[in-house]
């Protein structure tokens, strides 16, 4: 039986659409739902946003910006499973995005991985590392459902 469900999201369209999916299923279900965004640790090394970017005007480090963009694009999901009636739980990690949802699908014992796809090839796919084909081959353990874009 279903009763928690994964959706990693990062504000996309596509995982935007994942995540809509995904709380639909989870209010037939009348399963929880676990929503992950993952800050990739690529993307900064101790870098700051200047204070005219930020919407506090105040210098911040791209970590923390990251953080309030992830809660702003978080806050539309919430609304979601307010409407559904379904529970949600918010997760938001640091680092490699394949390995910080697959470690949180196994912590938080997900029972199904909901997640976007843009579909492109495996041979682009592999070349730019996309996350949706990085998490489908590497665990074997729990069901993913991918939504296409």
């Amino acid at each position: 039986m279903i009763s928690k469900i994964l959706v990693p999201t990062d504000g996309s369209k596509t995982s935007r659409k994942a995540a809509a999916y995904a709380v639909d299923l989870a209010g037939r279900l009348g399963a929880s739902l676990i929503v992950v965004t993952v800050i990739d640790k690529r993307l900064f090394l101790g870098q700051t946003i200047p204070a005219s970017k930020t919407p506090k005007n105040m210098e911040e480090t791209v970590e923390d910006y990251l953080r309030g963009v992830a809660d702003g694009y978080l806050g539309d999901i919430r609304k979601l499973c307010a409407r559904r009636g379904v529970e949600l739980k918010t997760v938001t990690r640091v680092g490699y995005p394949v390995e910080e949802i697959l470690e949180e699908a196994r912590k938080s014992r997900a029972h199904l991985i909901v997640m976007g796809s843009r579909g492109r090839s495996a041979l682009s796919a592999t070349v730019l590392g996309s996350v949706s084909y990085g998490v489908l081959h590497n665990d074997k353990n729990i069901p993913i459902l991918i939504v296409r874009e």
